[in-house]
């Protein structure tokens, strides 16, 4: 285990703890440049994200940000859609891939997005079907990359107008939390059908990395930058490592063509 790997994903927990996501799409993305078997690389970083989000999650009930009969019909699809999309075994070229579309979308809303704060009621938030069917496609996706969705459902929720930018902060941490829960189940199992639980193992350190990194995050929160600053140099990160793994996917679909 190389030691700069555990400090970037030390930085990493910090880095999304303090925004109150789990970083389940970088750990996942450095875990595939690194060369983990991707078998391996969506149980390694779901068992990070829950690690990490879990107090985000605590910090956000604590203020009473989260209220269970608004965020309900998020999860009511959502969560056994992760676990089926953890299920799912899908070769390795379609697993780069997606994790690559996963990148490039949280890397650029990190670089381009702006706060925004909207009032509940204008929006969808009272339209339990849209926001189910809306949860249970995100589920499905972060099922199967191994992350837990809150990249993709944070400009959602604000592009319908949900709530106010701390609600759906709190939204999507509780929703990464829960589908990376569902989604981890999933993977194990298929993990144990395929006999490569074993290999997590080596891992180790990068769970206790995160857990330290979150808990920085948590208290100190990133006072050395602006938010703003910090968003576009970790979106900037996070596309550079989507560069590379463009470039992994590029050759593995020419083995996968040949």
């Amino acid at each position: 285990m190389k030691l700069s790997l555990v400090f970037a994903f030390l930085l990493t927990a910090a880095l999304y703890a303090s925004a109150g996501f789990g970083g389940g799409s970088t750990y996942t993305a450095l875990l595939a440049v690194s060369g983990a078997s991707f078998y391996v690389i969506p149980i390694v970083s779901l068992l990070c994200n829950i690690c990490v989000v879990t107090g985000n999650s605590i910090r956000y009930f604590k203020a009473k940000l989260i209220s269970l009969s608004d965020i309900w019909p998020l999860f009511v699809l959502s969560i056994p859609a992760a676990f089926l999309g953890g299920r799912l075994n899908v070769p390795e070229a379609l697993f780069i891939g997606l994790l690559c579309v996963a990148l490039f979308i949280a890397g650029g809303r990190m670089v381009l997005s702006q706060t925004e704060a909207h009032d509940a009621s204008q929006g969808l938030r009272n339209n339990p079907v849209i926001c189910a069917l809306i949860g249970g496609a995100i589920g499905f996706y972060s099922g199967i990359v191994g992350i837990g969705g809150g990249i993709f459902l944070a400009p959602v929720l604000y592009k319908l107008r949900w709530g106010r930018a701390q609600e759906i902060a709190a939204a999507c941490s509780m929703f990464i939390l829960v589908n990376s829960m569902s989604g981890l189940g999933g993977q194990i199992m298929k993990a144990l059908e395929l006999d490569h639980l074993p290999e997590i193992l080596p891992y180790t350190p990068l769970i206790i990395a995160v857990i330290v990194g979150g808990t920085i995050g948590n208290i100190i929160s990133i006072r050395f930058l602006k938010p703003k600053y910090l968003r576009r140099i970790t979106g900037m990160l996070i596309l550079a490592v989507a560069i590379r793994l463009v470039i992994k996917w590029v050759g593995l679909m020419a083995i996968y063509m040949a």
